[in-house]
């Protein structure tokens, strides 16, 4: 029997029960705008299409109303109600079905098979982005990731077949049209309705930083680990292998994501003498997950301790 505290748990809180219906309806708009915990009012496609409706999370679920319509407000299940003409566990059937949760389904990293790698306790209140499957022409999401998360996916070997795959491709377009069509990817930045910049749900405050084509790979990443500004979230090798992923947070008080991008960049170029690639202004960029059984995570999104060297940071090992 599937319980809307499990269904409310994979889906902010019941907002991507609204984005995912309100997309139905309006499929090239841009259909939630989340500012902190509430929603700017939106079209209402039980209203007239009327911009009357609002979203806004109350005790940590996402309530709605109308504000034409008294009688129209409740829980994100009653939202669904109007559009499914369904209740109780039909309704809760076809939400998990129709948006992919699968929960009651054995899985590891968003298939359907037990995952040989075990993620540790981590903390509840990790910053959430967007997961898509391939091939990367599909912009809808299919579910929320973390940081653990995305960890887990890449030390497993769910990755490895298709990175061992690209990295024995020696021409550069057949490359590129594999790996745009195999691998898996994630929208560190933020929660999307769909990858698009203007369909932003909510920022993660991460970045991603992208080096191409790096010599020593190894001797970056001890560099980068080492940064006195930045702290290392997450980091792993490209699925290419010459290249490597820098995650790391950014306060979004101080100034907005591009900004950040830019100041960062021209900061790496300064004290490193590299430059960064460019597409990580984009807050909707996507990023391939690839397997590397050495990606590092930062041990402080974990309740488990990892094997630590004598400056704090170290490659996670399981």
């Amino acid at each position: 029997m599937i319980e809307e505290k499990q269904i409310l748990h994979d889906t902010h809180y019941g907002l991507d029960i609204y984005a995912h219906i309100l997309r139905k309806y309006y499929p090239d708009e841009v259909v939630i705008e989340l500012s902190g915990k509430t929603c700017k009012p939106t079209r209402n496609p039980f209203n007239g299409d009327k911009v009357s409706l609002n979203i806004n999370n109350q005790d940590w679920i996402f309530y709605f109303e109308d504000a034409e319509l008294p009688d129209f407000k409740g829980n994100p299940f009653d939202f669904a109600t109007h559009h499914y003409q369904l209740n109780g566990q039909e309704l809760l059937q076809k939400i998990n079905a129709e948006m992919n949760l699968q929960i009651g389904e054995p899985k590891g990293f968003y298939t359907n098979k037990k995952s040989k790698v075990q993620v540790p306790e981590v903390d509840a209140n990790l910053p959430k982005f967007s997961y898509f499957r391939c091939p990367v022409t599909n912009t809808q999401p299919t579910a929320e990731m973390t940081i653990a998360d995305v960890f887990g996916a890449i030390k497993s070997n769910k990755y490895k077949r298709q990175t061992e795959e690209l990295r024995s491709i020696s021409e550069l377009e057949s490359a590129r049209k594999y790996k745009a069509k195999n691998f898996d990817y994630v929208t560190f930045s933020g929660l999307f309705s769909k990858r698009n910049d203007s369909a932003l749900i909510q920022h993660s405050g991460l970045i991603t930083l992208d080096f191409d084509h790096v010599s020593n790979l190894q001797q970056l990443k001890e560099t980068l680990l080492q940064d006195k500004y930045f702290e290392t979230e997450l980091m792993f090798v490209s699925p290419s292998g010459d290249g490597l992923k820098w995650i790391i947070s950014i306060d979004l008080k101080e100034c907005n994501h591009q900004d950040w991008f830019v100041a960062i960049s021209a900061y790496i170029k300064s004290t490193y003498q590299l430059e960064v690639d460019k597409s990580g202004k984009d807050i909707s960029r996507a990023c391939f997950l690839p397997y590397d059984p050495v990606i590092y995570i930062n041990p402080n999104y974990l309740k488990c301790p990892f094997s630590q060297s004598t400056n704090s940071k170290s490659y996670a090992t399981q």
